[in-house]
């Protein structure tokens, strides 16, 4: 009996912990740019596992395409961390946030070009440059989540 109670009594802490990473991820996704990102971010390591696969290079290209299209969308968008800034700054922060987007979406389409081309030795270096691109812009533009790892991601 007591070894049946433990053993409820571990589900039921075990259920709490994956319960609260799910619900802290639904917060982040509530805002529209949130939206773009994650959709953005699950395309990304979609291209990741297979950037190096010419055989799956059509599937590369409609990740690609993904994340094109969530970040042409993602542009247009406010960061949260925007409001929190100072007024005066706030100026300056949208024009570099926008200015990394259009810099991640040109990198982007230099990515589809090689893919295209049948070279994704040139489409991985390409893809470790857009990692750097996306732990700089988290790090800059992206307010830091209770309990997420650090280094942006």
């Amino acid at each position: 009996m007591h070894l049946r109670l433990r053993q409820f009594g571990a589900a039921c802490v075990l259920a709490f912990a994956i319960s609260s990473v799910a619900h802290a991820q639904q917060d982040e996704e509530k805002t529209p740019l949130g939206k773009k990102m994650s959709a953005m971010n699950t395309a990304f390591k979609a291209v990741g596992r297979q950037i190096d696969d010419p055989s799956k290079n059509a599937n590369t290209l409609e990740q690609l395409a993904i994340i094109e299209t969530n970040a042409k969308a993602a542009l247009t968008l406010e960061p949260e961390k925007q409001s929190k800034i100072p007024a005066a700054e706030q100026a300056k922060f949208k024009a570099g946030y926008q200015a990394g987007m259009k810099e991640f979406i040109a990198t982007v389409q230099k990515l589809q070009v090689s893919i295209k081309a049948g070279k994704n030795a040139e489409a991985v270096a390409t893809y470790d440059e857009m990692k750097g691109m996306q732990r700089e812009g988290h790090k800059e533009y992206r307010i830091k989540k209770a309990g997420a790892p650090p280094g942006g991601n």
